[in-house]
């Protein structure tokens, strides 16, 4: 298939190269003329493409003309209004409506579930005044909305594993929330859920992304600390407060995807 990848980064760029091994043609976007550059030397094929929200860059349309578009941009929560993500969705969508692209995968993200203090699954009702991340939420919303594409939703739990260590992240920080279940899933199974999503067409259907297993917090980060030899966190919380959600992975397994690592407590790293 002819794949375009919108926004290779951390997960999209390793996903570029996983699926060109497997005998994809992939062309991918970058915000940035220097990694432009840099992929360009590494063989790999890429345009500058911007959505701020409204699409800008050199060359872009050449996105458009793919079997498949997998949308991999994270919102700008920190640096830009709760609309942003959805209008940039909504122009992006304008250009793949209009190059009648038949099939897209949006990498969306287990945030739009609240904290139920117990299980959520795919089929959680959520609404605007429920979801614990209305970017997101209104974004998968113009991507579901009048279309003439197949859409698969896949939202995953913390990305996580190679330099990403979360421990590495509260080290030496105090007060730190240590007694509620992890949702994360290994870039290496993020990669493999995408392809496997490809590969067997399960198409019109939204999966969570997510190991089966969920250990508390602070089993996660004291590892990291005693295998990778930085400081812990110096104290947590006596007592969290119960807000939390445990995302099941049952729907995705049950489509024959079997996790690499399917425990948080085992995830590996590259450190160099």
């Amino acid at each position: 298939m002819k794949i375009s990848i919108i926004g290779l980064g951390w997960l999209g760029l390793p996903l570029a190269r996983s699926l060109a091994q497997q005998g994809h043609h992939i062309l991918g976007s970058t915000t940035s003329p220097e990694k432009h550059r840099q992929l360009m030397a590494e063989g790999i094929d890429n345009v500058l493409f911007r959505l701020d929200p409204h699409p800008s860059g050199e060359g872009f349309n050449r996105l458009f003309e793919a079997d498949l578009v997998v949308v991999n941009i994270p919102p700008k929560r920190r640096s830009m209004p709760d609309t942003f993500h959805p209008e940039q969705l909504k122009y992006l969508k304008t250009l793949i409506q209009q190059a009648g692209i038949g099939k897209v995968i949006y990498t969306s993200s287990t945030s739009v579930y609240p904290n139920t203090n117990g299980e959520v699954t795919e089929s959680t009702k959520l609404c605007p005044n429920s979801t614990a991340h209305s970017a997101v939420y209104e974004a998968e919303k113009v991507l579901w909305a009048e279309r003439h594409y197949e859409l698969t939703v896949i939202r995953f739990g913390g990305l996580l594993g190679m330099d990403r260590i979360p421990g590495h992240y509260f080290s030496g920080k105090e007060q730190v929330a240590g007694n509620i279940p992890v949702n994360y899933i290994h870039q290496e199974d993020a990669v493999r859920l995408i392809a496997h999503v490809i590969d067997k067409e399960l198409w019109e259907e939204t999966y969570n992304g997510v190991c089966p297993l969920h250990p508390e917090k602070r089993s996660v980060y004291e590892k990291n600390a005693q295998e990778m030899g930085f400081e812990p966190p110096k104290s947590y919380r006596n007592k969290d407060l119960p807000d939390y959600k445990v995302v099941s992975s049952q729907k995705i397994r049950e489509t024959g995807f079997v996790f690499r690592v399917e425990d948080p407590l085992e995830f590996y790293y590259n450190t160099k």
